[in-house]
């Protein structure tokens, strides 16, 4: 069913392409551009600054953004949001393509924000209209394709595809990405939806409708939380990642890509054996399972020596990711009504993702301040260690909090 779910379903035919055209797009920013950002400085603070500036919107506009999904036409927003995100990634590669005036650094994170900002209203988008052009029965495969083909399209062939082509130019990336994000919005203008039943309440009872089904749905809330805590901590040394494998592994953008593309294999595997290890173990001992596997490897990260064992550390860390997005996001769209997804899936993602730029601010902060007192290499390690002691606690309160109905 989940092989023929793209030839039978031509409303996910159409989001399915355009979503890895988008994440192929994302796969090669997502190298380019802390690249761009260490071309123009060393300072952790800074370039976390600049992550953190991608990541800051989550935090000040999930929630008013899920009312506006669920008052909008998901197809048209989720088309608008790609073209504004394609003049954006334009914007980039003018920076990119001339010499850096003093402060630029500062007008990249400035770009970095408008582009995360554009980002809420189009992934809360995507998500919630899935459950509109896919049925309930085949969300798990639906979310696992998605994500298998975001992993491939993201980690494995996006980052090693920017480090060739950041080898003829820092710009060729962004302008690869600004164009596939065209052809993406071109793609999801094509789908049709059912006539959509339009909120009749203000906007600020609509927004406090879909907090009061937050609040009153323990498990979901505490999801959220955990989710917002792993989020936290996976962006503080995704921050300092860039900056360790540097200088600390000695790796060049090329070899950065390729340690990237194992960890989208390890994603893609996680994504398609999600379903199976549903079925196999529970859906609990999975979420359970998957934070034990991002506490061990943060540890050997911290400990590692080379770029192999970094690879393969990040294979597992992406599979146990995967594993949890499926599960967690299946689970949300049959529990969440149709008319609150919107709402709820932001809410849920301002605890989940509104954590991220803070992380982004820790992991820089972190190391600029203990790099005076163990050095520069152990600071760097020290992100990466420090989140696999908190990994720990975290999975000891899940063990003992985290029920699932």
């Amino acid at each position: 069913m989940a092989a023929s779910l793209i030839v039978r379903n031509r409303n996910y035919r159409l989001l399915f392409t355009a979503g890895a055209l988008t994440n192929l797009g994302d796969g090669l920013v997502l190298l380019a551009l802390p690249w761009l950002a260490t071309l123009m400085t060393h300072d952790p603070i800074m370039i976390g600054a600049v992550a953190a500036a991608g990541r800051l919107p989550w935090l000040l506009f999930a929630l008013p953004a899920g009312v506006i999904i669920d008052r909008t036409d998901h197809r048209k927003l989720i088309a608008r949001a790609d073209l504004f995100r394609a003049m954006i990634v334009l914007a980039i590669l003018m920076l990119a393509v001339n010499e850096p005036l003093p402060g630029a650094i500062w007008v990249l994170a400035g770009l970095a924000f408008l582009l995360g900002s554009a980002e809420v209203l189009r992934d809360n988008a995507a998500q919630t209209i899935l459950p509109t052009i896919v049925d309930h029965r085949d969300l798990e495969a639906a979310n696992g394709q998605l994500w298998s083909a975001e992993q491939l399209t993201n980690q494995f062939i996006g980052p090693p595809l920017a480090g060739v082509l950041i080898a003829a130019g820092i710009g060729f990336p962004f302008g690869l990405d600004a164009a596939m994000l065209v052809l993406a919005a071109g793609l999801v203008w094509l789908i049709t939806l059912p006539s959509k039943v339009r909120i009749q309440a203000s906007f600020g009872k609509a927004f406090l409708e879909g907090i009061a089904f937050m609040r009153g749905d323990r498990a979901l809330l505490q999801l959220a939380v955990i989710l917002g805590i792993a989020n936290f901590l996976a962006t503080a040394t995704i921050t300092v990642q860039v900056l360790f494998v540097q200088e600390v592994l000695g790796l060049s953008a090329v070899g950065y890509g390729m340690v990237l593309s194992v960890a989208a294999l390890g994603a893609i595997a996680g994504s398609l054996l999600a379903p199976h290890m549903t079925k196999a173990i529970g859906i609990q001992p999975c979420l359970f399972l998957s934070i034990g596997i991002w506490a061990i490897g943060n540890g050997v990260i911290g400990v590692s020596q080379s770029g192999i064992i970094m690879a393969l550390a990040l294979f597992a860390v992406m599979a146990a990711a995967m594993l949890w997005n499926v599960i967690t996001v299946s689970w949300r769209q049959r529990r969440i009504p149709s008319q609150l997804l919107g709402r709820v899936n932001s809410i849920y993602r301002f605890f989940g993702w509104g954590s991220m730029p803070l992380g982004a601010l820790a992991g820089g902060i972190v190391v600029s301040l203990l790099e005076n007192e163990i050095g520069r290499e152990a600071a760097l390690r020290a992100p990466f260690l420090l989140a696999a002691g908190c990994f720990v606690i975290l999975l000891v309160f899940a063990l003992f909090r985290l029920r699932l109905s």
